[in-house]
């Protein structure tokens, strides 16, 4: 990023959260490549047959905010945090509409990095993660943000931090314990238990 970017982005992100829908726009043409490159990381991480693109989920994201008017946020992290939310949305929505449709025959899958869940298990359903965030979410709220920041939005240790106003050191506690309680929950989801 050119060093005067993130001011430009800052002073844009103020001015959409203040209402102005061509500071969004603005924006977007800033910061659209980096939606695009984090949308490609989710999608890659999908089977061969899946329907979405990259393009697709990150114009999708671009209509959910130009459609919420101006949402408070401080800054570029911010603004990539709730990126990262409308991702895991639109995720979420089409795993639902694909499974509706093929009455759970072919569920968008995702698969987990860095441990979450069994390197054995190549794919986890977006389904399945999403009902063990909600659940995560109802014991510990900051670490179920913590996963979207990091797996559905990309950013890094430092930037989710910045983003969740705590420590990095917290963030990264926060990250090993979620990945943690992630692969025990989705073991019990994707492993069917033993036969009697």
């Amino acid at each position: 990023m050119p060093d005067n970017e993130p001011r430009d982005v800052s002073a844009l992100v103020a001015a959409w959260s203040a209402g102005d829908e061509q500071a969004l726009s603005s924006l977007m043409s800033v910061l659209y490549p980096e939606l695009r490159r984090i949308a490609r990381q989710l999608l890659r991480r999908r089977p061969a047959n899946h329907s979405l693109e990259s393009a697709m989920l990150a114009n999708e994201a671009y209509l959910k905010l130009l459609r919420a008017g101006g949402i408070h946020c401080e800054n570029r992290v911010h603004f990539l945090a709730l990126c990262s939310q409308i991702t895991r949305r639109i995720l979420v929505d089409h795993a639902r509409q694909r499974e509706s449709l093929k009455r759970g025959g072919d569920v968008v899958r995702v698969p987990l990095e860095d441990g979450i869940i069994d390197p054995h298990v190549d794919n986890v359903e977006t389904l399945a993660l999403h009902d063990a965030l909600v659940l995560l979410a109802r014991t510990d709220a900051r670490k179920a943000r913590v996963v979207e920041c990091r797996y559905f939005g990309g950013l890094t240790i430092e930037e989710t931090a910045e983003a969740l106003g705590i420590s990095v050191e917290t963030a990264k506690r926060d990250w090993r314990l979620a990945k943690a309680w992630l692969f025990n929950a989705l073991t019990k989801i994707v492993t069917p238990p033993p036969r009697e």
